[in-house]
């Protein structure tokens, strides 16, 4: 293998270790707008506060069920390096906490800075998950399912997005509704990063995709 190829992986690698990065930064924008968790956010928040558990490994118990479900659907087509996306999991539910860390308690205090943090949360959000799916190595579990969802029913990934980020919404939802009686984490923020941040990806994926496809491949 050329040095230039080595160079291309490894811009490749750390281009989807970026990504993840970002996908965390817009998390902890999401939770301190205070206008909802982001949709990606909403299971493993809901579960956090109902069990205690940390909130860094309920987003790698959410991701690990996540694959199960790819496993079922893709079954002899699930590619067992897909496996590996437990691995970056676990290391997005650290990114998870530092970036809750990091951003502490930052806000901007009225209504329309609430609303500012969720649409820089949203482009960081769309940002992160644009880059490490382009990548093309392996799919965080949340993606790895929508790609699966793609593959299976021939609709295109950005509108397969907006669908199970609706579906994830709704049920973190009813799960919080049933157990804890009453809405927790969700808001009007996280319905509108569910049904926008699908659209921004596919906006953002025209500008972006031609310089990362002559840097990486």
């Amino acid at each position: 293998m050329s040095r230039t190829s080595y160079v291309k992986i490894a811009s490749r690698i750390l281009i989807y270790v970026l990504g993840l990065f970002l996908l965390a930064v817009g998390i902890a924008f999401s939770m301190n707008s205070n206008l909802g968790v982001s949709p990606i956010h909403s299971m493993p928040y809901v579960i956090n506060i109902i069990s205690h558990i940390p909130l860094g490994n309920c987003v790698i118990y959410m991701f690990c069920f996540y694959i199960l479900l790819q496993i079922i659907l893709l079954r002899r087509n699930f590619k067992i390096i897909n496996l590996t996306q437990i691995i970056f999991s676990t290391i997005f539910g650290y990114f998870v906490e530092f970036t809750k860390w990091l951003i502490g308690d930052f806000s901007i205090p009225t209504y329309f800075g609430k609303l500012l943090m969720m649409g820089i949360s949203i482009i960081f959000i769309a940002t992160g998950v644009m880059l490490y799916v382009e990548m093309q190595l392996v799919p965080m579990p949340m993606e790895g399912l929508t790609l699966a969802l793609a593959e299976l029913t021939g609709i295109s990934f950005p509108n397969v997005k907006v669908a199970v980020d609706c579906i994830v919404v709704t049920i973190s939802l009813l799960l919080s509704l049933f157990v804890l009686h009453g809405i927790t984490g969700i808001r009007e923020g996280t319905v509108i990063t569910a049904m926008v941040t699908g659209k921004v990806i596919a906006a953002i994926r025209k500008p972006l995709v031609p310089p990362l496809q002559r840097i990486c491949f």
